[in-house]
């Protein structure tokens, strides 16, 4: 691996990132990353808190001169999406995560980097440890499960915030500063499945569907790519009368599914045939957004019993229920996504089918009419439904003082000007903001591409320049 160190050696948050990159932490594996915070805080003396989810805030005093400054909270997740490529031979529950330098990027081999938002964790470990930047009080807070549904920050104690000026860095655009964000809710559809214990005679099948794009669902949702899950059932449900064995697709409820697989019987007469119209059909449709999109029908024997005609049934019409896609755009902010949903994972168990949607929208009545008509289709096949991760959007203030100074700062340190928006993908500000009054937050990062994907890759030149930008921001906040 390429010491980044030898390269760019006085870019401390580099070693940061890679120490990061040791430790693995998926969502809902981040006690280990925890750890080595709170080792962090300890070992130089500084406050610190850990709370039952993981949460991990550390505090550090102003520098000489910003005594009475008002304090600034750095927030970012300690969670990532982790996605790997199905060659990949790491367990991301439990090995760390391989990366190398590649001309301007960072990647990792075979995995998400992590960059989202491992970077923000280097960033204030950095800081942290820096005592030449001038600063007033830093609260460094590091939220938990993000990734799922803002968990760790919907979780955490905000009256111990002294901090009334949050700087969370968990976009991916350099010089792109968001102001609001909508708001959002995971759905999980539960359907109990019975599985036959007579023989059935059909034709034994697999079917797979990779290769797509994925993406961030409240990013790349407007870009028209694939679900791997919907194209799986399109074609199930195409092909009529099948018993469903075993069904799994999709990491993440956030993340675009990239691939999907079914076993399954059938009676159907020209199984493959009809696959194979349906298949080129579907090819077509997203030829543009997911050029390598791979269909494929073949008969695999297997041992799984299958489940019974009524459960199979169910499953189909659920999987083909599923919302997933734009259903409004913003009426005033051209190009601004308002309501989406993204069917993100489905898991065929012993005796369970489980579907998880992540529903978004910057109008809360939108937000809980696409999740009732998800919770229609789960009632309509006898599923249960429940809800969790339920986040508050975060409304576009018309004053900022903080966004006023950083706009400023970009402007005299990089000689353009930074574009503030507002976007459809979630975002912790909004539980923050919600929770302390008069709150001034922005959201910013550096340039992260193709995140919650293998294709993940991280600018090393845009992340000196933010961390840089970072820096300016603190002193000029006295």
């Amino acid at each position: 691996m390429k010491d980044l160190n030898s390269d760019w050696p006085n870019e401390r948050f580099f070693h940061y990132f890679l120490e990061i990159a040791k430790i693995p932490h998926g969502s809902g594996n981040t006690k280990g990353i925890a750890d080595y915070l709170v080792n962090f805080a300890n070992e130089r003396g500084l406050f610190c808190i850990r709370d039952t989810s993981d949460n991990v805030l550390i505090r550090k005093s102003a520098s000489e001169g910003y005594e009475n400054s008002p304090g600034v909270i750095i927030q970012g997740h300690t969670d990532m999406v982790a996605v790997k490529t199905s060659d990949s031979k790491k367990d991301l529950t439990r090995d760390g995560i391989d990366v190398y330098a590649d001309g301007d990027f960072l990647r990792a081999d075979g995995t998400s980097l992590g960059g989202d938002d491992g970077i923000a964790v280097a960033y204030a470990l950095a800081l942290l440890e820096d005592n030449t930047i001038k600063h007033p009080t830093i609260e460094a807070l590091f939220t938990s499960d993000e990734e799922i549904g803002l968990l760790g920050a919907a979780a955490f104690d905000k009256s111990v915030l002294t901090g009334r000026i949050l700087l969370n860095v968990d976009s991916d655009d350099e010089g792109i500063f968001t102001a609001g964000c909508a708001g959002g809710v995971r759905t999980d559809s539960t359907l109990k499945v019975t599985r036959t214990k007579a023989p059935i005679h059909g034709k034994k099948y697999k079917l797979t569907v990779s290769g797509l794009l994925g993406g961030h669902s409240g990013v790349e949702i407007d870009r028209g790519r694939a679900n791997a899950i919907k194209v799986g059932f399109e074609i199930l449900a195409a092909l009529g009368d099948t018993y469903v064995a075993e069904a799994a697709g999709g990491v993440a409820d956030n993340a675009i599914p990239t691939d999907f697989f079914a076993k399954f019987i059938t009676y159907t007469e020209g199984a493959e045939d009809i696959a194979l119209t349906l298949s080129k059909e579907i090819k077509e449709r997203y030829k543009e957004s997911d050029p390598n999109i791979s269909i494929e029908l073949k008969n695999e024997e297997f041992d799984t019993p299958p489940c019974d005609r009524e459960s199979s049934e169910k499953i189909v019409k659920l999987g083909c229920g599923a919302p997933y896609g734009i259903t409004a755009m913003n009426p005033h902010i051209e190009g601004l996504v308002e309501t989406s949903s993204n069917c993100g994972i489905v898991r065929l168990a012993d005796e369970e089918f489980t579907l998880c949607v992540s529903v978004r929208s910057s109008k809360s009545e939108e937000k809980r009419a696409l999740a009732e008509r998800i919770k229609n289709t789960a009632n309509s096949v006898g599923a249960e439904y429940s809800e969790r991760g339920d986040y508050p959007g975060w409304a576009y203030k018309s004053e900022s003082a903080l966004r006023d100074t950083a706009c400023r700062v970009y402007r005299e340190m990089y000689g353009k000007e930074a574009k503030v928006v507002t976007i459809h993908a979630g975002l912790e500000c909004g539980l923050f903001s919600d929770a302390i009054e008069g709150l001034d937050c922005i959201s910013f990062g550096p340039d992260n591409y193709d995140i919650h994907t293998t294709d993940e890759h991280l600018s090393i030149s845009s992340s000196v320049r933010v961390f840089e930008f970072i820096k300016r921001v603190l002193e000029e906040l006295k």
